[in-house]
């Protein structure tokens, strides 16, 4: 799809032939936002079936006022987004401002000063936010830009939108894959600017953390650094990596040349797709299909 304008691009699209208008208000939107992208699914919970799925990429974009400008364009000019009635909406916000907290640890009043050890906050610009995990016994505190939030509240005024952090469908969607990988396996998703690492230990969450990519060697020298610090065998350790890559890419060949037992993953969650969804790669938009995990 080339959908073009100066600050953004519509680079996939996929609209399941099965898609229906008129049931908008059984279906669950699901958004997933970051300052230089922006990703749309739309399922249907009655048989967990794939319906829509589009990816945006943002450029040009120096402030979260020019950002929220930017989706408003995005909004403004497509038929689906601005409706009210959905039955769910989800939304997902990518970044730094972000802490995973021991459950017995967390206290909803110092989320503010959890995020501070991670990342810039303020009262004044930020609104702090927190997502429970059930099975990890964690909570994900996170912040998202006022005027991002608000502009949002404006668009499901009737609505009670559930906001969560990338890294909670991430996680989410790593620990459903536990039972198909040995108990010491890393889980890798390369996203367009940030590599995500997950592992587990006994079956749960053991460690969760991005990291922001500057240069192709970064990737190596991340997952390198993890591995020394788990204490795991890069000759004997499984990893699965999902996101932007293929089997016979740069990242996936130079990946081997590092670690030797090395996958690829399947999509996450027991979601339904038609055909029309055969021309992704199953390892691809790995957080984006996580986040019907999120509840």
């Amino acid at each position: 799809m080339d959908t073009i304008t100066k600050t953004y691009k519509l680079l996939k699209k996929i609209k399941d032939e099965k898609f229906d208008v008129d049931q908008l208000h059984h279906y669950h939107l699901n958004l997933l936002i970051g300052n230089r992208d922006f990703q749309v699914l739309i399922t249907d919970p009655r048989n967990n079936s794939v319906l829509l799925l589009e990816d945006y990429i943002i450029s040009n974009v120096s402030s979260y006022s020019r950002l929220v400008e930017v989706f408003e364009e995005i909004f403004d000019n497509h038929h689906l987004l601005k409706a009210g009635f959905w039955a769910q909406v989800a939304v997902g916000i990518k970044g730094n401002k972000f802490a995973l907290v021991p459950e017995s640890l967390f206290a909803e009043e110092l989320i503010f000063d959890y995020l501070k050890f991670n990342a810039k906050v303020s009262h004044e610009h930020d609104e702090l936010m927190h997502y429970r995990h059930r099975k990890p016994g964690a909570v994900n505190c996170f912040a998202i830009d006022k005027r991002l939030y608000k502009w949002l509240l404006s668009l499901y005024p009737k609505k009670e939108i559930t906001y969560y952090h990338q890294s909670s469908c991430i996680i989410e969607g790593a620990l459903q894959q536990l039972k198909n990988y040995p108990d010491d396996t890393i889980y890798v998703y390369i996203d367009r600017f940030k590599l995500h690492i997950t592992t587990s230990k006994n079956g749960k969450l053991e460690y969760y953390n991005q990291f922001y990519i500057k240069q192709f060697a970064d990737y190596i020298k991340y997952i390198m650094t993890v591995m020394k610090g788990l204490e795991r065998d890069q000759h004997k350790t499984n990893v699965v990596l999902w996101g932007y890559l293929g089997a016979k890419s740069k990242h996936f060949n130079e990946f081997g040349k590092y670690i030797k037992n090395i996958d690829l993953g399947d999509r996450a969650g027991s979601l339904k797709f038609g055909y029309l969804f055969d021309e992704l790669q199953r390892h691809q938009y790995f957080d984006l299909y996580s986040t019907t995990l999120i509840n």
